[in-house]
């Protein structure tokens, strides 16, 4: 099975894998671009939980790489284009674009971080399946369940009927029993192999409490502010909460919505979409705290973004009263999770 360093190291192995960015998403889910089809370097480094010094030395090293698989830098009039079409705001000379392609590009180069190990170790799994068990392309849907029972099946054979074949000749030949005995280990140790391969797939497969669901928060990102506000309050909804009303803009006397909770405690909510790489700061929230606690006496206060909270900010909701939903959070109660404090 090819290795991990290998992938590392080899180009033709890289691009042998750059059509499955697929697995992007099983991995963790990659939030994109109002476009649907780029991140930017920012975004990139939240992705892989990395500093964005990391992903631009990586275009340093691997650019002309980088750039045949999407990676590419917008100026002038081509970045006001893409302004204009993608809605995003932007006071910079230039903007770095990265195609999924190039992300995983960079899963596959990129050392120091979890996430790239994970995509590639989900890479090297898939890879071997296709270089060892070749299907027909005519049932490639089905590719995966023929790929679990071809692999079942060979450990089965090995286990069943070849280590017993090699123990019954051990016992009766006493010239080539040194070499038969290797033989024998090898067929095991292949085995082994095979089962902790299978057993490995389903784990990369199978569900994950820890897996964010794919495209959850690439959809809450494409939303403007008063949709996400309006999507806030119908998640309140569905969790019991009645009187829920979106009060955003002038006058909101600083919260975005106000309602009641499924057993009638008084609520307010403020709501944040900010780009996923910038972080809720201490001073947004005690600004929330005073409006949530002063102004309206509220019993619930929450502050959902869409990025993460920096730990002063954390701190000091936490001594506050204030339930911060952060990005990772937002993300399962988007997907069916209750928070608890709605009850």
């Amino acid at each position: 099975m090819i290795n991990e360093a290998a992938l590392l190291e080899s180009k033709t192995l890289r691009d042998s894998a750059l059509e499955r960015t697929e697995v992007l998403d099983r991995v963790k889910a990659l939030s994109l671009l109002p476009d649907g089809m780029h991140v930017t370097t920012a975004m990139v480094a939240t992705y892989f939980q990395v500093g964005i010094k990391a992903i631009r030395s990586l275009v340093v090293d691997h650019r002309a790489e980088l750039e045949a698989n999407g990676y590419r830098v917008l100026t002038g009039s081509e970045l006001s284009s893409f302004k204009e079409l993608s809605g995003i705001q932007s006071r910079t000379a230039s903007l770095a674009l990265f195609s999924r392609r190039a992300v995983l590009n960079v899963a596959m180069l990129l050392r120091d971080s979890e996430v790239a190990r994970q995509v590639r170790t989900y890479l090297l799994d898939m890879e071997y399946i296709a270089r060892t068990q070749p299907v027909d392309n005519s049932v490639h849907s089905d590719a995966a369940s023929l790929d679990d029972r071809i692999d079942q099946r060979i450990t089965h054979v090995l286990g069943r009927t070849v280590v017993p074949m090699f123990n019954a000749l051990i016992e009766t030949s006493s010239e080539h029993r040194q070499e038969l005995i290797a033989l024998r280990t090898g067929v095991q140790r292949i085995e082994r192999r095979l089962r902790q391969h299978n057993a490995r797939l389903h784990r990369l497969e199978g569900p994950r409490e820890d897996r964010p669901l794919a495209g959850v928060m690439a959809s809450l990102d494409a939303m403007n502010g008063a949709e996400f506000e309006e999507h806030v309050a119908e998640l309140l909804r569905r969790d019991g909460c009645t009187a829920v009303v979106v009060r955003g803009g002038h006058g909101d006397r600083g919260v975005d919505i106000t309602g009641r909770t499924a057993a009638g405690r008084h609520l307010v909510v403020q709501c944040k979409r900010f780009a996923p790489y910038v972080s809720v700061t201490s001073p947004d929230v005690q600004k929330f705290l005073g409006a949530a606690k002063v102004l309206h006496n509220a019993e619930v206060a929450l502050y959902v973004a869409t990025c993460p909270f920096t730990r002063d900010a954390l701190n000091i909701a936490a001594d506050g009263g204030i339930t911060a939903v952060a990005r990772t959070l937002l993300e399962a109660w988007a997907s069916g999770t209750t928070l608890d404090v709605l009850g």
